[in-house]
């Protein structure tokens, strides 16, 4: 059971992981939109493929609501905050728990 255990701590961290980096890409966009960026720019355009399929919906949901400001990557930050503090945390927990450990 323990290396099952192990599998879901790894995962877990890999995911956490992921959505740092992520969260950082959406931050870094929407500071480069600020900006009016040249849209032939690779970094411009790989910022804005990664983050755009996650704005997009968020923006069509919302809409502009509060004037000019954009807030949907707000709203992705603190999913993502939401996700890495609940759903990472609890299944860190669950493995601790699987291989009948303390929770560090």
């Amino acid at each position: 059971m323990f290396v099952f255990a192990n599998f879901i701590i790894a995962v877990a961290n890999i995911v956490n992981i992921v959505l740092d980096i992520y969260y950082w890409i959406v931050i870094i966009a929407a500071l480069v939109s600020w900006v009016n960026p040249d849209p032939y720019n690779p970094i411009v355009r790989f910022l804005y493929s990664v983050t755009d399929p996650v704005l997009r919906p968020i923006r069509r949901l919302i809409g502009y609501r509060l004037g000019p400001i954009d807030i949907s990557p707000l709203i992705v930050i603190l999913a993502i905050i939401f996700i890495q503090r609940f759903l990472i945390r609890s299944l860190i927990e669950f493995a601790y728990t699987l291989k009948g450990g303390a929770v560090l």
